[in-house]
């Protein structure tokens, strides 16, 4: 296991970066815990495929450097790093039964034949392979494969990270759901520092004690499931995480009062917005409520969508998505009102701090 240190790290594809945004990935500067789960969260092209490569070896930073325990690696080939990487689609060995290829690591660096056993059985348990240990790969479908390439990759005992690159893709998603499970357990029983690259914030909210969101080719912030959903760093977070996502809306700030249209909303607390900011306030559907009593809002649809109900409706003249318990009453002219909790400040898309009170 390793703590990882990504020490002023920028990356550019082309040869001279002359401006920020020549970089697919914009500085980053982290240190990693030893034995951690991390997830690096973001859409296609936000630089975390980038960001697990440069950890891994495969790429080298324009500028920058990368410690495991303190040591310098920056210029380290992949093999010297001691890491095992888990790719998007799986890489096999066809030709090898299943037992053999999850052996194959194990007996690459002179594991007694007795505890190549002890695990390679563990690993066929755990991915469900068991009762296929004695069949080629050639003859397996593509989330079996999968699986196999998984296991690979926590067979080793000896590893300083395991790097996971979006694993699950090829994977249904029954088993999505139960390797995520054992994944989550085995890093418990191993401490392994693991980072798991995905796009699906279910699978990185589930994995990760810290999720990395990444935006832009840069992190945006660095936290716990709770953290990301109850105070987003950035508007970009409070869009990504959550189903509905955040809603943001451009408001005046005026003291400890945020205006939006003709609607004031009391914040308890005076944000401080640098001048010539654009303003916004952030808050989740959880945290909205209908009722008789509060500000103007039209419903414009209901989606029932089993254990709560989504309310699509119009706030001085802006979309908003509140979200209403199973048996919650929707009253026939619905009155909004915002848990003072739930807002967050934004100025140029950056959480204010200070909370109402």
């Amino acid at each position: 296991m390793a703590r990882i240190t990504l020490d002023h790290i920028r990356h550019a594809y082309g040869l001279r970066p002359s401006n920020p945004n020549d970089y697919a990935l914009k500085e980053v500067h982290h240190e990693w815990t030893d034995g951690g789960a991390y997830a690096l969260l973001g859409p296609s092209g936000c630089g975390k495929t980038t960001l697990l490569n440069i950890i891994s070896g495969l790429v080298q930073p324009s500028e920058g450097r990368i410690l495991f325990d303190g040591r310098d690696v920056t210029h380290l080939p992949t093999e010297a790093r001691n890491i095992a990487q888990v790719f998007q689609f799986p890489v096999v060995y066809d030709t090898m039964t299943v037992f053999d290829n999850l052996a194959f690591p194990l007996r690459n660096r002179g594991v007694a034949e007795a505890e190549v056993k002890r695990r390679v059985t563990d690993i066929l348990e755990m991915t469900g392979l068991s009762d296929r240990a004695g069949r080629k790969a050639r003859g397996l479908t593509a989330d079996q494969k999968q699986k196999i390439s998984l296991g690979r990759g926590l067979v080793r005992s000896d590893v300083n990270a395991i790097l996971f690159d979006e694993p699950l893709t090829v994977i249904d998603p029954h088993m999505k759901w139960v390797l995520r499970s054992q994944l989550k357990r085995l890093h418990r029983q191993s401490g392994f520092t693991m980072v798991y690259v995905t796009h699906d914030q279910t699978e990185a909210l589930t994995f990760a004690d810290k999720v990395v969101v990444m935006y832009d080719g840069e992190i945006v912030q660095i936290g716990t499931p709770a953290e990301l959903f109850e105070r987003p760093s950035h508007t970009f977070v409070g869009y990504f995480i959550g189903s509905p996502g955040m809603n943001v809306m451009a408001a005046a700030i005026e003291g400890s009062r945020a205006v939006i249209g003709s609607e004031a909303i009391e914040l308890g607390f005076a944000p401080k917005i640098p001048a010539g900011a654009k303003s916004e306030l952030g808050i989740r559907p959880e945290f909205l409520r209908l009722s008789r009593e509060g500000m103007a809002v039209t419903v414009d649809k209901v989606e029932d969508i089993g254990r709560q109900k989504i309310v699509r409706a119009t706030f001085s003249g802006r979309p908003i998505a509140v979200i209403v318990k199973e048996d919650g009453e929707i009253p026939a002219e619905p009155r909004l009102s915002f848990d003072p909790a739930g807002i967050n400040i934004y100025a140029d898309s950056w959480r204010v701090s200070g909370e109402a009170r």
